[in-house]
């Protein structure tokens, strides 16, 4: 029997479209809407290539309810969506939180509001760790409390959580999962498709490939006098090709009615807290490449360490982080290679 389609909002951006080529890769038919105000349609050849078969794309802005209705009826067999569209930088998200407010906000509640009237059974959710603030404790679980959002990026997050709780507390006749997940890096292995953002990065990982291909001068490291072993922030660096992996078997648990409850959270994670110090030397180790860096004051709006505790994933979803970070880290670096040999970056 033929899996059924699924609509895959932000589908050409750096998770989407790593999970658009395990989707189709266990057999679903994807669609792919995306502005492309933080991606490339360049992504669209790296899932043919590397799948053989190159999903539908329409270009379009979710927050316009019209052209979220005309692709619901182009396609009318979406069974269940995945939502990627967010604009997702904690810095520049407090210099913009309208822009974040808006985008963030209102695509959600546009899907939700077409989902019953196109028989779309569930919603996969692309949340975040930063609703966790600064954790009381690590690694986190899912009952950890969430704290006051420290970024508008993460308050956006925090209130998508709850708008998606309110609507189905309210009778809405479908399920969603929402996965919580850590600080996705690398690229997929074949170098096809990876974290390309529009302009100057905001994330560390390409900022960082970036500076050691000397398209950057040096890598800013946001403080050194945390609380932490060499006093650089803390954070779970999780594989984007493991993390793409748990959205496949969330869509297949929740269209299959699997879930113990019609809203179901997971945080996904390796476990194992990495500092920022430390995630430059893995780098260094893995590629034998020198990224010159250099400490700055502390960043607003960052945590000072977090990291996950993944078991209810692991034991409930069945899945698992398995890719080391020097593994993920030469994933990284063969991508920017590729962009440079390609003439891209």
């Amino acid at each position: 029997m033929a899996k059924p389609r699924i609509l895959v909002t932000g589908g050409t951006g750096y998770i989407g479209s790593h999970t658009v080529v395990e989707l189709i890769n266990a057999g679903y038919k994807a669609v792919i809407i995306d502005n492309l105000s933080n991606s490339n349609k360049d992504a669209l050849d790296g899932i043919e290539k590397i799948t053989g078969l190159r999903p539908d794309f329409v270009e379009a802005d979710c927050t316009d309810i019209n052209s979220l209705t005309a692709l619901f009826e182009k396609y009318d067999d979406i069974k269940g969506i995945i939502n990627f569209a967010a604009s997702k930088a904690v810095g520049e998200s407090i210099e913009k939180p309208i822009l974040y407010y808006r985008n963030n906000l209102n695509t959600l509640m546009n899907l939700l509001d077409l989902m019953p009237r196109f028989g779309v059974k569930g919603i996969v959710f692309s949340s975040s760790c930063t609703v966790y603030g600064e954790p009381d404790q690590n690694p986190v679980t899912e009952a950890a409390p969430i704290k006051k959002a420290t970024s508008p990026y993460g308050n956006t997050k925090q209130i998508s959580e709850e708008i998606i709780t309110d609507v189905i507390s309210s009778g809405a006749p479908f399920k969603s999962v929402i996965l919580r997940y850590f600080n996705p890096v690398g690229a997929h292995p074949s170098a096809l498709i990876g974290e390309l953002p529009n302009g100057v990065p905001q994330n560390l990982i390409p900022y960082l490939t970036q500076t050691a291909m000397g398209i950057r001068k040096e890598l800013s490291v946001f403080g050194n006098d945390y609380d932490t072993p060499d006093g650089s922030c803390i954070r779970d660096f999780i594989n984007v090709v493991d993390l793409a992996k748990a959205h496949v078997i969330a869509v297949e648990r929740m269209l299959e009615d699997k879930g113990e409850a019609p809203i179901e959270i997971f945080n996904l994670g390796t476990g194992v807290g990495l500092s920022v110090l430390e995630l430059i030397a893995a780098f260094e180790r893995a590629t034998g490449v020198k990224v010159p860096h250099k400490i700055v004051g502390r960043r607003h709006g960052d945590i000072e360490k977090v990291w996950a505790d993944p078991r209810h994933a692991n034991e409930v979803l069945g899945w698992k982080a398995t890719t080391s970070i020097e593994d993920t880290m030469r994933s990284a670096w063969k991508w920017q290679q590729h962009l440079r040999e390609t003439g891209i970056m």
